[in-house]
């Protein structure tokens, strides 16, 4: 990815923005193709055995002599595929906390037994790439110009020459999108999709997203503000743009929205705010971005924080910007959300 586009914007903030970001927000400022035609390719061949074949959300068909056994995605395409009985051999992207724990977006992987090609932004190791193997190279993607996400565009060449890859969109629609598109592409790689756990998932997701319209519907005066911590700044996300938000809001919830202008600086994602100014905007529920880059709420310390309604009443819960793409997965985030209207008092 080119760093030339967003020169404007702080590495820091990119990756604690509020919505799913990184550089790859940056170009989504700067160009208005939305891709969402190519979320009508299809896996083909599936099984496991014989010819393999997936047309991803680039519009790009992926053509192998059979079904790939030694695939490395990204950490959290890794934890989803995983969800679905796909085993990865080797991941990109926050695997590991600073304690050696899982990180949030490994999901249940046992992150011990995995390649751990990079942890953070910019790190790739081509070397432990190229000794893996790799059939095929899945990731996610944050833009409308098809840039995988976390893979170093300094490198980016490199690495495609080792294998061909898959982009699955999280960008500009509705989370159940991308859902359908990794269970698309998990049924591909051989993952039986009829199994009593992913077919029980699937249903509590259904579930839990009726759950979280009749909240929406019985507390429509209840405003939702989703944010995100750094040392320096307070990052306020719109609902474009964002595939959980997106989903939220068309099931009825009533979030805060910055005005475009405010937004511009983050790439049309967010609104950034001094510490001074984090009380800008009123809201009765904050959703807080759970990702490791981010300052969690129990370690702000600002005082400006503290004094906020919804902080003050304990209606602050996390939000995951970059959702693990199983139905399991994504359960969670409808409950603790619908729960939370359920539950909140009117405090803005």
């Amino acid at each position: 990815m080119s760093n030339a586009r967003a020169t404007h914007l702080t590495r820091r903030g990119l990756l604690a923005a509020g919505g799913a970001l990184g550089l790859g927000a940056a170009l989504a400022a700067c160009g208005d193709d939305k891709g969402k035609d190519s979320d009508s390719g299809k896996a083909a061949d599936s099984g496991k055995s014989g010819p393999w074949s997936f047309k991803d959300d680039r519009g790009t068909t992926v053509k192998l002599d059979k079904v790939p056994a030694n695939i490395v995605a990204f950490t959290g395409v890794g934890a989803a595929l995983y969800d679905y009985g796909i085993q990865v051999k080797g991941v990109f992207g926050p695997t590991k906390t600073s304690a050696g724990r899982a990180d949030v977006q490994a999901g249940d992987m046992d992150v011990s037994k995995l390649t751990v090609l990079g942890n953070t932004w910019g790190q790739f190791s081509i070397e432990k790439y190229a000794a893996l193997a790799p059939d095929v190279l899945i990731t996610t993607m944050f833009d409308g110009a098809g840039t995988l996400w976390y893979v170093p565009g300094e490198s980016k060449k490199k690495i495609a020459q080792l294998a061909p890859s898959v982009g699955i969109s999280a960008y500009d629609r509705q989370l159940t999108q991308p859902l359908q598109r990794m269970w698309e592409l998990a049924e591909s790689l051989g993952a039986d999709m009829k199994a009593a756990a992913v077919t029980d998932a699937k249903k509590r997701f259904e579930d839990a997203a009726a759950r979280l319209r009749t909240a929406a519907k019985a507390r429509p005066g209840i405003k939702v503000l989703a944010g995100s911590a750094s040392d320096e700044l307070f990052y306020v996300s719109g609902t474009n743009l964002s595939i959980d938000l997106e989903y939220f809001k068309a099931l009825g919830v009533n979030f805060v929205e910055p005005p475009e202008s405010a937004k511009k600086q983050g790439g049309g994602w967010y609104e950034s705010l001094s510490w001074e100014n984090v009380d800008k905007y009123q809201a009765d529920i904050i959703m807080m971005d759970d990702r490791s880059s981010t300052i969690q709420p129990a370690d702000i310390t600002k005082a400006t924080w503290k004094k906020l309604p919804a902080v003050k009443a304990g209606q602050v819960i996390a939000r995951s910007p970059e959702p693990i793409l199983s139905y399991d997965k994504c359960v969670p985030l409808l409950t603790t959300l619908a729960e939370a209207l359920e539950k909140a008092k009117k405090v803005s």
